[in-house]
């Protein structure tokens, strides 16, 4: 595969929102689909794939989190006060790295695995899945720190997507269930927060971002949340690391000569990767007017070959992906010991 580069003039949307067009800044999950949609769009992605089997097993990671979603304890919340005080600070009423706070996290991620295990039957994974289901609270407490403040270093790789697997589903239930006792209030329980690039609700990287399809949001571009699955509009052709508008190119995969893409692939053009030349990082971009049943998570998995040729070229990545993360060897460390980034 190829990477084609191109550089773009300033977009409708940013002309629309510069002129003083309303735009719905913030996309909430949804409790009845968001996890749905991942586990479906993973299967289309996974036949014929060459990670067909990681995509599959990410699509029965996909289910349990919908059918946990659907039965969730009881998770505390900040209060009005607590809400104001971020609010007032630029921060988010979430934020991911306080922790989870909440001993109950472990109970979801328990009962995430007890509903994870019959659907592995014999996958080699399901060793994994048990591994995990048998640690003790302390083991457990230091890889969810871990992951929510990007402590990567120390992290067990086999059983971290599945730690952040639970973390995504408190995290989306949370925002739900804030919005639905505060939503009403006058002052709402999310809103903007003084760093642009990060989620408004928990203060998470983006997994990816997507151009929306629809009568009211059509050609918009949210950044999707790697751990609450919120959406918040940013202006296309801006990066989402440092937020030049300078510099901004796409690059994407095409198929070589003679070789038809899949049936089960994304849509060419679907999916490329946005990159900044001043700061040198990037991140996904997904389309849905090029294929509307892509999934920032999804698709960002099942596109690890762009990631690759991107990273080749001298770029970063901005985004993270708790469903596939890996280690690099740490500088002068003692063998044995890694260091670990999140995402490809």
């Amino acid at each position: 595969m190829g990477v084609t580069r191109v550089s773009r003039l300033m977009s409708p949307e940013e002309i629309a929102v510069r002129a003083g067009e309303q735009v719905a800044f913030l996309r909430l999950p949804e409790r009845s689909s968001s996890f749905a949609d991942r586990e479906l769009r993973l299967r289309q992605l996974a036949a014929g794939h060459s990670m067909c089997d990681f995509l599959r097993f990410m699509a029965s990671v996909a289910q349990a989190q919908h059918a946990q979603l659907q039965d969730m304890p009881s998770l505390s919340l900040p209060d009005a006060a607590q809400i104001e005080v971020a609010a007032s600070g630029g921060r988010p009423p979430l934020p991911a790295d306080a922790g989870p706070g909440d001993p109950a996290w472990r109970e979801v991620l328990r009962s995430l695995l007890r509903r994870l295990q019959p659907l592995l039957a014999d996958s080699p994974a399901l060793s994994v899945v048990q591994q995990l289901a048998h640690a003790d609270d302390e083991h457990l407490e230091r890889q969810a720190q871990r992951l929510l403040n990007g402590v990567t270093l120390g992290l067990d790789l086999g059983t971290a997507p599945l730690v952040a697997a639970a973390l995504q589903v408190c995290w989306t239930h949370q925002v739900l269930e804030l919005q639905r006792l505060h939503g009403e209030a006058r002052d709402a329980p999310f809103g903007r927060i003084d760093d642009a690039t990060l989620c408004p609700c928990c203060g998470s990287r983006p997994t990816a971002s997507i151009t929306r399809i629809g009568a009211d949001e059509s050609g918009y571009r949210y950044l999707h949340c790697s751990l609450c699955s919120a959406q918040w509009h940013m202006v296309r052709i801006k990066c989402s690391h440092c937020e030049s508008t300078k510099g901004i190119h796409y690059q994407g995969l095409e198929a070589p000569p003679g070789h038809e893409a899949s049936a089960s692939a994304a849509s060419p053009g679907a999916v490329q990767a946005e990159t900044c030349d001043e700061c040198r990082h990037y991140l996904k971009l997904v389309h849905m007017e090029k294929d509307p049943h892509v999934e920032p998570v999804a698709d960002d998995l099942a596109s690890v070959t762009l990631d690759l040729l991107v990273s080749d070229a001298g770029f970063a990545r901005h985004g993270v992906n708790l469903m596939l993360l890996f280690g690099d060897p740490e500088p002068d460390a003692p063998p044995g010991r890694t260091t670990h980034t999140a995402g490809p």
